[in-house]
């Protein structure tokens, strides 16, 4: 009786707090103003737009009574609002439903909504609101729809609850509130939602739950409830959803629940303890769509009459003890192929045995979005079948004893985000067809005996953020241009493998990489700088490979490192110091390398048991605890005659600078003037507008780094724009510190001074001279060319920015490769007496300007030879100071032998390849006998399909859901084929290891021209 008249008089305090007006529909718009005052913070222009000059009710969100004009309903859902509820809200006498979702409020519920007798239903969901449900709240006893969940409330369930008689849906999931579930609320006859999931309530669940006949959904999981559910609840026989995931439940539950329940729509009851078989009677469920019991400790043979269940579209068993290891295991299976709604197959952490055959994948639903069936006892191959699953977005078939190859159907499920083939018996390569997977986030293939390399078409997976292929037989270089594209790219474990060379230094685009294991492999070089890039790296293991040089100072700037071990290496000189700053490293491994010097004191270093520098024996210093030697110590009258000693070398050595200073200074004077005349005369000698270092630097803004837009091995390519021209220019600085870099310029001007030709990059002017610190300074004047180099369009298209490196199709290739073989027949025999051979023709030198117009470019290295029609050796030039570039260097000039115009048709005929497959020539892929040319001429027999650039390819297969298309679009990939063929000939022709017997410039012409007509009819 007291606690009654304590609750009634807080009740009338609260209703006293009120504002003393008149309840009107005055009143109700000042309190809709102040309400938004407080949910937009005081900002006027926050939505809605509450326009004061219509009437409230005409206002966004509000609903008014046609008797009244008072506000009725108050929706202002999924916006973002923010701020507090006004206890003005409480003024609103006349409201029977708010809902205000998903709009970003904080604070407490005001109790004022104690006043709001008519309220029905309440809809707070999804806010951050905090506190305890009011009690005030006792007085809206109208309430029919309570939906506060998602929030951050706290407290009991308030008891005042189990007097709402009306009520018909609970939703207190996702808060904190605490104890036990109260018996009062078996009391609410008519509920039919009551969800308490997510919270933090204990204890065992109350039978009282078992009176409320009506109930159709009952969510309890996410919570701490333990013991057994309740004999009372197989009372509910309306119950559609039932959940009692994440809890400490016990006993044999699925045995009573078909009987119990035979309305089930859904049930969960993973993560507990559970224990039984699995009953077949589940199969009578016939309003079942979702069925999980993932972690529990149910075990036997899954039923194979699942195949009743034609509404199912979850199905997870997964991490229980079903199966027997043995044949037969997996024949449930074969039901669910009636299920031909289902979308998630979970069979996971099992004891399941046996074949995967064709049969029990193949025709499994094609709805299929999530298929795990990972740690069982699987074996066989990876069925062909699996490509019918094209809906997949992951698939886990990890830790089981599958074998063979990765089926090339498997490029098929274009739609797979993750795909994890870990930890299984197969071998051979990883398909090239990998690359068709371009939504994979997730790939692992670890632990199998995968060999050789890692597919270049892997850069195409340009969302991928974590890829682990640890534990194969992986071997060759960690491909260039394939990581660096996939810029989310996490986690990339390749340890425990065979790989050589350094690592990539493309790896510097991966600035969210966190984990890098790159240990127990082969790879030499110095750590590149390009990982200072790397801010995100959070552990890098590097251990039992064969780096040396010094270990990087960049180091110590990554401040989120929390693990570094660079053990068992070649590293020598001294531990940076700048390591001390990474105060969240834990553990820093050393050992077994080279270094000496002193140990750094402080960061990590102060911890004995975070770090590792044993088998280094040069080291001294440190703190105590490393029981090092100590560092020495000069005594100070050895410095004092080392200090005499290095005065006297000083003023030697000071003379006699002064003596060649003065000896060179005219020397330098007198060849300042002729520098200062040389721009004059090398213009004058080839007719071009005079130019100066100085408009050169004003035209590329100081030879900015925002103007540079490419680097060559003698010069740097900058884009500017000089008053003479019209047009942008580039401008092509020599670095004169590269060896031969003079010889090229002056070859580069002989050559282009005196020939004109459409495919040509036209020389406009030269500039040799000094810069302003008067060092000597040369550079050549160019057209600009907008579209940038071939090589930037075949192997940077990639990228999603396709408006910056737009993507060539065949025919456009096809007229870039006629332009130069124009501009190489022009050289070879159009160009004079003096044939040219041009030495180094590859993508980089071919320019494209705004009309896809090919030009060749680049004659640093250019040779003059006479008698373009003639071969004989008395008719070609040295080839000892050629260099070319490697990969299109002709096997002649290798061995010794002389220039020649079928030298050209070499590195010609390797650029039509790399035109046609998009792989360069140094590939990794090619080693042991394997080169581009001899990849395509084996693909022209077996299928040239399988190794073109996926660019130039009709995605057929992805049109009209797989099935074949009309007659014509079958006549053009018939011709596209044989185009494609053709110019593959060509390119091989080209290359042969021969020069008598490659094709002529003529004859390459002729044939690409009947590609050319072919293509366009």
């Amino acid at each position: 009786m007291i606690m009654s008249l304590i609750i009634f008089l807080l009740c009338i305090s609260s209703l006293s707090i009120a504002v003393h007006v008149p309840l009107s529909s005055d009143t109700d718009k000042i309190a809709l103003l102040a309400l938004k005052e407080k949910l937009t913070n005081g900002d006027p222009h926050a939505l809605p737009s509450w326009n004061e000059s219509l009437h409230f009710c005409e206002w966004q969100g509000v609903t008014c009574s046609r008797r009244h004009m008072r506000v009725s309903a108050l929706q202002l859902e999924n916006q973002y609002w923010g701020g507090t509820l006004s206890p003005y809200l409480g003024n609103l006498t006349f409201l029977k439903k708010i809902n205000l979702t998903n709009i970003n409020l904080h604070g407490e519920i005001p109790r004022q909504v104690g006043h709001l007798k008519r309220l029905q239903i309440l809809d707070l969901s999804f806010n951050n609101l905090d506190g305890q449900i009011p009690i005030e709240m006792m007085n809206c006893s109208s309430l029919q729809v309570i939906i506060l969940f998602n929030n951050n409330l706290t407290g009991k369930i308030p008891s005042w609850i189990g007097s709402m008689m009306q009520l018909t849906s609970l939703g207190l999931a996702y808060n904190s509130f605490v104890s036990s579930i109260p018996p009062f609320l078996g009391n609410l006859s008519s509920l039919e939602k009551l969800s308490l999931a997510y919270n933090h309530l204990e204890g065992t669940i109350t039978p009282a739950l078992g009176k409320m006949s009506n109930l159709k959904l009952l969510y309890l999981g996410e919570n701490n409830f333990s013991g057994h559910v309740p004999p009372s609840l197989y009372n509910l026989s309306n119950i559609q959803d039932l959940s009692f995931t994440e809890n400490q439940l016990v006993g044999n539950l699925l045995l009573n629940i078909p009987m119990a329940f035979p309305n089930l729509q859904m049930f969960g009851c993973g993560m507990n303890r559970f224990t039984g078989t699995f009953p077949s009677s589940i199969s009578n469920l016939s309003e079942l769509q979702l069925f999980d019991i993932i972690a529990n400790d149910f075990h036997g043979p899954i039923s194979p009459t699942l195949g009743s269940l034609h509404k199912l579209h979850h199905f997870n068993i997964g991490h229980n003890r079903f199966g027997s290891g043995r044949d037969g295991d997996l024949n449930f299976l074969s039901s669910l192929q009636n299920c031909t709604q289902l979308q998630k197959l979970g069979i996971d952490n099992n004891y399941l045995g046996g074949v995967l055959t064709e049969d029990l994948i193949a025709n499994l639903s094609s709805n299929l979005v999530w298929l795990t069936m990972g740690s069982n006892q699987i074996s066989g191959r990876i069925p062909d079948g699996i490509g019918k699953l094209i809906n997949l977005e992951a698939l886990g078939m990890e830790g089981n004893s599958l074998e063979g190859k990765i089926p090339y159907a498997i490029g098929k499920l274009k739609n797979l985000v993750e795909l994890d083939l870990g930890a299984n018996k197969l071998f051979g390569n990883i398909p090239l067809v990998i690359g068709n997977l371009t939504m994979l986030s997730y790939l692992d293939l670890s632990n199998n005996k995968f060999s050789r390399f890692i597919p270049f078409t892997l850069a195409n997976c340009t969302k991928m953020e974590r890829f682990i292929a640890h534990d194969n037989n992986l071997s060759g270089n960690i491909p260039v241009q394939t990581f660096g594209f996939q810029k989310g790219l996490i986690e990339l474990q390749l340890y425990s493998n065979f790989f050589t060379g350094p690592i990539p230094s493309d790896l510097s685009n991966l600035i969210h990489l966190s984990i890098l294991y790159l240990h127990e492999n082969m790879l030499t070089g110095e750590i590149p700088i390009g990982l200072s890039t790397c801010s995100a790296l959070t552990e890098l293991v590097l251990e039992r490979n064969l780096f040396y040089g010094s270990i990087p100072s960049f180091l110590g700037s990554l401040l989120s490192l929390e693990l570094l071990d660079l053990s068992s290496n070649n590293f020598s000189s001294t531990i940076p110091h700048q390591l001390v700053n990474l105060s969240s490293l834990s553990t820093l491994n050393l050992s077994h390398n080279n270094l000496s010097g002193e140990v750094p004191i402080g960061g990590v270093f102060n911890n004995i048991t975070a770090i590792s520098l044993t088998g280094n024996k040069h080291l001294c210093g440190g703190i105590s605890q490393l029981n090092l030697p100590a560092c020495p110590v000069f005594p100070l009258h050895k410095k004092h005659k080392r200090s005499i000693k290095k005065r006297v070398i000083l003023i030697i050595a000071f003379g006699g600078v002064l003596i060649i200073f003065a000896a060179l200074l005219s020397i330098y004077l007198l060849k300042k003037k002729a520098k200062m005349l040389s721009t004059t005369s090398l213009a004058l000698q080839y007719g071009y507008v005079k130019v100066s270092y100085g408009e050169l630097h004003q035209a590329t803004n100081g030879f900015s780094s925002s103007n540079l837009v490419g680097t060559g091995s003698f010069s740097s390519v900058y884009r500017g724009t000089l008053v003479n021209f019209e047009r942008p220019v580039a401008v092509k600085v020599l670095n004169l510190k590269m060896r031969g870099a003079s010889k090229s310029f002056m070859a580069e001007c002989k050559a282009l001074g005196k020939i004109k030709h459409r495919n040509l990059v036209s020389i406009l002017t030269c500039c040799s001279s000094v810069d302003y610190k008067e060092n000597d300074f040369k550079a050549i004047v160019f057209e600009y060319m907008p579209n940038g180099s071939l090589e930037t369009l075949l192997h940077n298209t990639i990228e999603d920015d396709e408006s910056t490196n737009p993507s060539l199709n065949l025919i456009q290739r096809v007229n870039i490769a006629l332009d130069v073989a124009f501009a190489l027949d022009y050289l070879h025999n159009d160009s004079g007496e003096e044939a040219i051979v041009h030495c180094d023709v590859k993508p980089s030198n071919v320019l494209l300007d705004d009309e896809f117009v090919a030009h060749l470019g680049d004659f640093g290295i250019a040779k003059l030879i006479h008698g373009a029609a003639s071969h004989s050796s008395s008719n070609q030039a040295s080839s000892s100071a050629v260099k070319g570039t490697i990969g299109y260097i002709p096997p002649e000039y290798g061995g010794g032998g002389s220039v020649s115009t079928e030298g050209d048709m070499y590195s010609y005929g390797i650029l039509l390849l790399e035109m046609l497959t998009a792989k360069r020539p140094t590939d990794t892929m090619f080693g042991e006998g394997l080169n581009l040319r001899n990849f395509c001429n084996m693909a022209t027999a077996e299928g040239i399909i399988e190794i073109v650039d996926s660019r130039l390819l009709i995605p057929i297969d992805e049109q009209d859901q797989g099935r074949r298309v009309i007659t014509r679009q079958q006549n053009m990939e018939d011709t596209i084929s044989e185009c494609l063929v053709s110019f593959a000939r060509i390119g091989i022709a080209c290359s042969e290891k021969s020069p008598s017997q490659r094709m002529g410039i003529k004859d390459v012409i002729m044939e690409l021209h009947a590609i050319k007509q072919k293509l366009l009819s």
